[in-house]
This record gives C-alpha cells, sequence and structure tokens, in this order.
C-alpha cells in the first residue's frame, strides 16, 4: 500500500513539474510573441515617423532652395533690366546729342555754302566786268559801264559783310543776305522770329543797303 502511495506521488510530482513547465513555456512564448510584436510596431511606427520627418526635411530643403533660386533670378533680372534701361537711355541721350550736332551742322552748312555760292557769283560778276576794261575791243562808253558795275558790286558786298555782322550784334548766330536789284531777302537762323526782332533785321538792312523796308523779305531758318 505504502509503494502504491509513493509511486503515485512520484507520478503526481512528475505531472505537476510537466504542468509547471508547460505552462512556464507557454509563458514565455507569448511575452515572447508580444514583445516582438510590440517592438516590430515600435520600429515600424519610428520607422514611419523617420520617413515622414525626412520628407518633410527634404521637402523643406528643396523648397528654400527653390525659394533662393528664385530670388537669385528675380536680381539678376533686376539687375539686368537696370543695366539695360540705364543702356538704353545712355543711347538715347547719346542719339539726341548726334541728332542735334547733325542738325545744327546741317544748319551751319547751309548758311557756309549759300555764302560761298553768293560770293562766287560776285567774284565771275567781277571778272567779267573787269575782263571789258582790259579788252581793246570794248569802247570807252562800254568800259564806263563795266566799271560802275564793279564799284557797285563791291559796294553791295561790303553793305552785306557790314549788314550781316550788325544782325549778329542781335543775338542771331547766322544769316544770309541776297540782293536782287532793289530787292532783298535775308535768311536768320532763328527757330522763331519776333516782332521786334524783325524790326531792327529791317532797320539794319535798309540802313545799310539803301532799300525800302517794303521790300525787304525776312525769313527764318
Amino acid at each position: 500500500m505504502k509503494v502504491l502511495k509513493k509511486n503515485q506521488l512520484a507520478i503526481l510530482v512528475i505531472a505537476l513539474m510537466l504542468i509547471t513547465a508547460g505552462y512556464l513555456n507557454y509563458t514565455t512564448n507569448e511575452d515572447v510573441v508580444t514583445t516582438t510584436a510590440n517592438t516590430n510596431e515600435q520600429i515600424a511606427a519610428i520607422g514611419d515617423a523617420t520617413l515622414v520627418n525626412s520628407g518633410e526635411i527634404i521637402e523643406e530643403k528643396d523648397k528654400q532652395s527653390m525659394l533662393n533660386n528664385i530670388d537669385t533670378a528675380n536680381n539678376e533680372i533686376s539687375k539686368n533690366t537696370e543695366n539695360n534701361t540705364i543702356k538704353n537711355e545712355n543711347e538715347i541721350v547719346n542719339e539726341n546729342a548726334v541728332t542735334t550736332n547733325n542738325v545744327s551742322n546741317t544748319e551751319d552748312d547751309y548758311f557756309a555754302k549759300s555764302k560761298l555760292e553768293r560770293d562766287k557769283m560776285y567774284s565771275q560778276m567781277l571778272g567779267s566786268y573787269q575782263k571789258l576794261l582790259e579788252s581793246d575791243t570794248v569802247s570807252q562808253e562800254q568800259k564806263a559801264i563795266s566799271q560802275q558795275e564793279i564799284n557797285k558790286i563791291n559796294q553791295t558786298k561790303n553793305a552785306i559783310m557790314i549788314a550781316e555782322n550788325l544782325i549778329a550784334t542781335k543775338g542771331f548766330e547766322n544769316s544770309i543776305i541776297f540782293v536782287n536789284n532793289d530787292s532783298v531777302s535775308i535768311i536768320v537762323k532763328a527757330e522763331k522770329l519776333e516782332i521786334e526782332q524783325i524790326a531792327q533785321i529791317q532797320n539794319i538792312i535798309s540802313r545799310e543797303l539803301k532799300v525800302e523796308i517794303s521790300n525787304i523779305n525776312i525769313s527764318n531758318r
């Protein structure tokens, strides 16, 4: 009987040990699974957070880089625009100066060429009359007329020179006088002629060239 009880007790102890071992094994496995699951979840959560944060950082860097590039481009455009504007303004000023100088030179050339042609005409006339004076085939009467014409031309030339110089003293930069028998035409360099200026020019021409005011034609150029 005692033997039986001892055997039963041994079996019972073994059974309890197996049960305990199984329980402990189960508990440990469950904790491992749970811990592993929690760890994976944490890793996944950390990974997601890392990816999200990295994306935000990358996007922020890209955005800042784009803004910097835009600012740089705008600065370049503004600088180029300013330089082009200054350049264009300078070109316009230079072109206007060149145009003004060309106009001024053209006007001065007109007066210079006109005076040259006028003096050339008088020289040719004087030369023609001088040949008559020196000719042996010309009568004395014709020579006398030729001498009178020479004196008249010289007087006209001197009167024109005096009149043009006097007109210059009135503030006119340039002028030219043409005499045609009893009428006189004068062109002065001026944008506009006032009534007082016209009267001054008329008085000078009438006095120096001995013509009536009604026979004086004045124009500006």
